[in-house]
C-alpha cells in the first residue's frame, strides 16, 4: 500500500514538473479564412502520428493582409510573439501579386525561423542569399525545363529555339534548360530574350530564319499572349512548328491567343492549397520529432520588438526540414533539393485542341509518360509528329586563314576579287568572306577574298547538295579548344568550335583536325584529307668561305704538300748538280747557262704538281729524273684526291637534318638553347597536353607557343624558333614554297581534316557521302595537286648541283692575290733594275775617265815606256800610280754629285759607249 501511494505521489509530481508533452506552435499565413480550419485539422492529424509524449503541435494562423507592411507586423505580433517553430505561407489569391510571401520570408528569415511555401512558384524564392529560411512544397516555374527537356528526348527533337522574357523568371528557365542541354552535349540553336520594348515581330523573324522549328516559350501571361499574336501574323503557328510552353503561358489571356496544337504543362495539385497545407504540416511534424531527438534545442524568439537575436536552433531545424522525405503526401512524394524547392513534382502534359486543353500524358517526377490512347493534334492540324527542323538552304560557313587550304586577300576598290590563274592555267575560284583584317589597326571586320583547297571543296559541296552559303572568318583566329570561364570549373569552347556550338555558324569548312575532344561536342564528316604531325626546321645552308677550295685537305696536309714541293726541288738541284752526267759544266760557259739551277728546280717541282708543263730546266741526270718521275706520281695522286674531295665538298654537299623526329633527344630533353613550339589552343596543343609521356615537352612548348601557324613559321625563318610542330600538310607545303625551310622526321599522331557540324545537323550524312564520292571520282586528288603538292623547292633540289661564285670565290681571290703580288713585284724589279743600271753607269764613267787619263799620259811617257820595255821593267812610277787613283776618286765623286742634282744627266757617251771627251762637261771633269 505504501508503494502504491509513493507511485501516485511521484506521478503527480512529474505532472507538476512539466512531464506533459511540450507545446510546439506552428504558424500559417493562409490565402483565405476557410483554410484555417484545414490547417487546424492537419495539425490535429499530425499530433496523432508524431510526438505523442514529447510534443504537441498547436496551430496559429492568420490570413494575408492588404500590403507588405501590415503583413510583416502581423507575422511579428501574431506568430513570432507566440514562439512558432515554423511558418507556412500560401500564395496570395491574386496570381499577379507575388510580393505577399516576401514580407513573411524576410521577417521570419531574419530570426532564422523556417518558412514553408505552399503554392509559391516564383523562382526568386530559390535564391537563398535573399530568402534565407524559405523552402516550399511546390517546384518553381523554372523546374518545367526538366519536363521540356524530357519531351525533347521523347520526340527526338534536337533543334530548339528558346524565347524567354528578360526577367528573373525567364533567365532562371533559360539557365536550367541550358544546363540540361549541356549535359546532353548540345545547345539551343538560338536564345531570344525580349522585354516590354522589344519588337516581337522582328524577334520572331530572326527565329523564322533558323533551321529549328521547336519553340520553347517562358513568359508571363500578358507577354505570352503578345508572342502568340505576333507568331500567328508571321505564319509561325502552322504546320512544321512545335510550341512548348509552361503553366503561366496557358492561363488567362494567354490561353485565348494560344495557337492550336500547342503543348503545355500544368502542375498536378499545384493550386490545391488544402492538400499542400496537409502535406506541409506532416513534413514539419516529422522534422520536429527528429529535431527533438537532438540535444541543446533552444526556444524560438518571442516577438520582434527589441529582439535582434536569431534563433540558434533555426538553421539546424531548416537542415532537418530540407533533408526530410515524405513519400505518401496528398500531392505525391515530397523531397527538397539544395535550394529548398520541391523535387519529383508531377505535371500534366496538355495539348490545345480546338480551344480546349486535352491531357495527352504526364510527367511522374522522373520521366514523361505519354497516353497513346489520345492523339496529339500538332499545329496546322497535323497528326504526324513534326520533324522539328527545316533544312535551311542558306548556311553560315566559318573558316580560318591557313594556307594552302584558305588564302585571304583584300578585295579590289570595287569590292570584287581579282581574277588569278593557277599554275595549270585554271581560273582560281574565290568567294567573299567577312572577317577581321589583320593589316589594319583595330582588326575591323571587312569583306575579303578567300580561296584555296577548302574554298574549292565548299563550292563543290554546295553544287552537289544544293545549298547556298555565306562565309566568314573566325573572330579570334583560333581553331577551337576548351578554356575555363573566369577561373571557374566551367569550360567553354573558343575559336571555330565555339562559333559552331554557339549558333554563329552552321558548318566549319577548314583544316580542322579530327580528335576525340572535339568529336564529343560536334559531328565530323569523313576526312577530306589524311595527314599527321611533323616538324619544321630551318634548312642548314652551308656558307662558303674564301678558303672553301682548301676544305678538301686539312691544314696539316697542305703544309706537308708545300714542304714536299720545296724539298723535292732542292733534291733535284743537288742530284743534277753533283751527278757526273748532269748539265752543270763549269768549263763551258754556254752549258753552264743551260744547267739546272735551284730556281729552275723549284719551277720544275711546282710545274709538275700543278700540271702546268715544263718549258725549261728539266733534270738531265738519271738520278734526278727518277726523283722527278716519283714526284710526278705523287702529284697525280694528290691532284686526283683533291679534285674528288672538292666535288664532295662543293657540289655534293647537302645539309643534314637537325632533328630525327619526335623522339629526338633535343625534344625529349628540352632546354632554352633549343626552342620548339606549336599553336596555342590547337589540336596539336591538346594532343601534347593529353599525352602523359609528352608532358615534359608540353611544359616547354606552353611557354613558347604562338597565336597562329603563320607567326610560328616566320619565327623559324627568323631563327627565333628552332622547330615548329604542326600539321604535315601545311608544313610540307610551306617547305615546298620557302626553300630555306625543311620538314624532318617521320609523321606521328596520324589523323585527318574533316568538316565540322553540330550533333543535330541534318547535313552531316549528306556531307560525308559527298566527300566519299569526291575521293572516288578523283576530285580530292585534283585539289591536292592544285593546292598542296606544288613543290617548287623540291624541283630545284632534284636538279643537278652546280658550283656558284660563292663556292669558288676563294679561287678568284687567289688569282686576284697573284695579280696584286705580280704588280707589287714588278715595281720592285723596276726599282732594282734602275739601281743596277745606275751602278753600271757609274762603272762605265769610271772606266772612261781612266781611259782618257791613259791617253793623256801616253805622249810624255812613250820614251820612258820603250826604255822600260827594253830593260824589262813594267812597273809604273809610284807617284804616277797615286796620281791616277786620286783622279779616279775625284772623277767618281764628281759624277755622284752631278747625278744627285735634279738637272744633272748622265755624261754623254759615243756610239761605242765610251765617254765623249768633246763634251764640255766631260772635259770639265777631266
Amino acid at each position: 500500500m505504501r508503494l502504491f501511494l509513493l507511485a501516485v505521489f511521484l506521478s503527480c509530481s512529474c505532472a507538476r514538473a512539466g512531464c506533459e508533452p511540450k507545446i510546439v506552435n506552428i504558424g500559417a499565413v493562409l490565402s483565405q479564412k476557410r483554410y484555417e480550419q484545414v490547417f487546424k485539422d492537419a495539425v490535429n492529424q499530425a499530433n496523432q502520428v508524431y510526438g505523442r509524449d514529447k510534443f504537441k503541435l498547436n496551430a496559429i494562423s492568420v490570413t494575408h493582409k492588404a500590403n507588405a507592411i501590415q503583413m510583416a507586423l502581423s507575422v511579428c505580433e501574431d506568430l513570432i510573439s507566440s514562439q512558432v517553430y515554423a511558418i507556412l505561407v500560401s500564395h496570395p489569391p491574386q496570381s499577379s501579386d507575388h510580393l505577399t510571401p516576401t514580407p513573411v520570408s524576410y521577417t521570419a528569415g531574419f530570426y532564422r525561423i523556417p518558412v514553408v511555401g505552399l503554392t509559391t512558384r516564383m523562382s526568386i524564392y530559390s535564391d537563398k542569399s535573399i530568402h534565407l529560411s524559405f523552402l516550399r512544397t511546390v517546384p518553381p516555374y523554372s523546374h518545367q525545363a526538366h519536363v521540356w527537356f524530357d519531351l525533347m528526348r521523347e520526340f527526338n527533337w534536337n533543334h530548339i529555339i528558346l524565347i524567354v522574357s528578360d526577367d528573373h523568371e525567364g533567365r532562371a528557365a533559360q539557365k536550367r534548360l541550358e544546363t540540361l542541354l549541356e549535359e546532353r552535349e548540345t545547345k539551343a540553336e538560338k536564345v531570344l530574350q525580349f522585354s516590354q520594348e522589344t519588337n516581337l515581330t522582328a524577334l520572331l523573324l530572326e527565329a523564322k530564319e533558323l533551321e529549328a522549328r521547336v519553340i520553347i516559350l517562358s513568359a508571363s501571361e500578358d507577354d505570352a499572349a503578345a508572342v502568340y499574336k505576333a507568331a500567328r501574323f508571321l505564319n509561325m503557328t502552322g504546320s512544321g512548328y512545335v510550341w512548348l510552353v509552361g503553366e503561366r503561358e496557358m492561363s488567362g489571356k494567354a490561353l485565348s491567343e494560344a495557337p492550336d496544337g500547342l503543348i503545355a504543362l500544368q502542375l498536378i495539385n499545384g493550386k490545391n492549397e488544402s492538400a499542400h497545407i496537409t502535406d506541409a504540416v506532416a513534413v514539419v511534424a516529422q522534422s520536429i520529432q527528429e529535431l527533438f531527438e537532438k540535444e541543446n534545442i533552444t526556444e524560438p524568439p518571442r516577438g520582434c520588438v527589441g529582439n535582434t537575436n536569431i534563433w540558434k536552433t533555426g538553421p539546424l531545424f531548416k537542415r532537418v526540414l530540407m533533408s526530410s522525405k515524405y513519400p505518401e503526401g496528398l500531392t505525391g512524394r515530397i523531397e527538397f533539393n539544395d535550394d529548398g524547392d520541391r523535387k519529383y513534382a508531377h505535371y500534366s502534359i496538355l495539348n490545345y485542341q480546338k480551344s480546349r486543353l486535352v491531357q495527352v500524358g504526364i510527367y511522374n517526377g522522373t520521366q514523361v509518360v505519354m497516353n497513346n490512347q489520345r492523339k496529339i493534334i500538332w499545329p496546322g492540324g497535323e497528326t504526324e509528329k513534326p520533324q522539328g527542323f527545316q533544312m535551311s538552304t542558306r548556311l553560315k560557313i566559318v573558316t580560318i586563314h591557313q594556307e594552302p587550304f584558305v588564302y585571304v586577300k583584300p578585295t579590289m576598290l570595287d569590292g570584287t576579287c581579282k581574277e588569278e590563274m593557277t599554275l595549270n592555267g585554271v581560273l582560281i575560284k574565290k568567294v567573299i568572306c567577312t572577317g577581321p583584317n589583320e593589316t589594319i589597326p583595330g582588326r575591323p571586320t571587312v569583306p575579303q577574298c578567300c580561296y584555296g583547297f577548302c574554298v574549292d571543296l565548299l563550292i563543290k559541296l554546295a553544287m552537289t547538295m544544293n545549298f547556298t552559303y555565306e562565309v566568314h572568318l573566325v573572330a579570334d583566329g583560333k581553331f577551337g579548344t576548351q578554356e575555363r570561364v573566369n577561373n571557374s570549373n566551367k569550360k567553354e569552347w573558343n575559336g571555330m568550335m565555339g562559333e559552331l556550338l554557339g549558333g554563329l555558324a552552321d558548318m566549319i569548312v577548314a583544316p580542322l583536325t579530327i580528335n576525340n575532344e572535339r568529336a564529343q561536342y560536334i559531328e565530323f564528316s569523313k576526312p577530306f584529307k589524311y595527314q599527321g604531325l611533323t616538324i619544321l626546321v630551318k634548312k642548314e645552308i652551308p656558307r662558303s668561305t674564301l678558303d672553301s677550295f682548301m676544305q678538301p685537305f686539312q691544314s696539316t696536309l697542305w703544309l706537308l704538300v708545300g714542304l714536299s714541293v720545296h724539298v723535292v726541288a732542292v733534291m733535284l738541284y743537288l742530284l743534277d748538280r753533283f751527278s757526273p752526267f748532269g748539265r752543270f759544266k763549269v768549263n763551258s760557259e754556254e752549258e753552264e747557262e743551260d744547267a739546272l739551277t735551284l730556281s729552275s728546280a723549284m719551277w720544275f717541282s711546282w710545274g709538275v704538281l700543278l700540271n702546268s708543263g715544263i718549258g725549261e730546266g728539266a733534270p738531265r741526270s738519271f738520278s734526278a729524273r727518277i726523283l722527278g718521275m716519283v714526284w710526278a706520281g705523287f702529284a697525280m695522286i694528290i691532284v686526283a684526291s683533291y679534285t674528288a674531295n672538292l666535288a664532295a665538298f662543293l657540289v655534293l654537299d647537302r645539309p643534314e637534318e637537325r632533328i630525327t623526329g619526335i623522339n629526338d633527344p633535343r625534344l625529349r630533353n628540352p632546354s632554352d638553347k633549343f626552342i620548339y613550339a606549336t599553336v596555342k589552343q590547337s589540336s596539336v596543343d591538346i594532343y601534347f597536353r593529353r599525352q602523359v609521356e609528352l608532358s615534359t615537352m608540353y611544359r616547354h612548348m606552353e611557354k613558347h607557343n604562338y597565336e597562329s601557324a603563320a607567326e610560328a613559321i616566320q619565327a623559324v625563318r627568323d631563327n627565333k624558333l628552332h622547330a615548329f610542330i604542326w600539321d604535315s600538310a601545311v608544313l610540307e607545303f610551306e617547305a615546298s614554297q620557302k626553300c630555306d625551310l625543311v620538314t624532318t622526321g617521320e609523321l606521328f599522331f596520324r589523323s585527318g581534316f574533316g568538316i565540322g557540324m553540330r550533333k543535330d545537323s541534318p547535313w552531316k550524312q549528306n556531307v560525308s557521302l559527298a566527300i566519299l564520292s569526291s575521293h572516288e571520282n578523283g576530285f580530292m586528288e585534283d585539289l591536292d595537286k592544285t593546292w598542296v603538292r606544288y613543290q617548287e623547292c623540291d624541283s630545284r633540289s632534284n636538279a643537278p648541283a652546280t658550283l656558284t661564285f660563292e663556292n669558288m670565290a676563294g679561287v678568284f681571290m687567289l688569282v686576284a692575290g697573284g695579280i696584286a703580288a705580280g704588280i707589287f713585284l714588278i715595281f720592285i724589279e723596276i726599282a732594282y733594275k734602275r739601281h743596277k743600271d745606275a751602278r753600271r753607269k757609274q762603272m762605265q764613267l769610271a772606266f772612261a775617265a781612266v781611259n782618257v787619263w791613259r791617253k793623256n799620259l801616253q805622249p810624255s811617257s812613250s820614251v820612258e815606256t820603250q826604255d822600260d820595255r827594253k830593260s824589262g821593267r813594267a812597273e809604273p812610277d809610284p807617284k804616277k800610280k797615286a796620281s791616277f787613283r786620286s783622279i779616279s776618286t775625284t772623277l767618281a765623286s764628281s759624277i755622284k754629285r752631278r747625278r744627285s742634282s735634279k738637272d744633272t744627266q748622265f755624261p754623254p757617251t759615243d756610239a761605242t759607249g765610251q765617254l765623249n771627251l768633246s763634251d764640255p762637261s766631260v772635259s770639265t771633269v777631266v
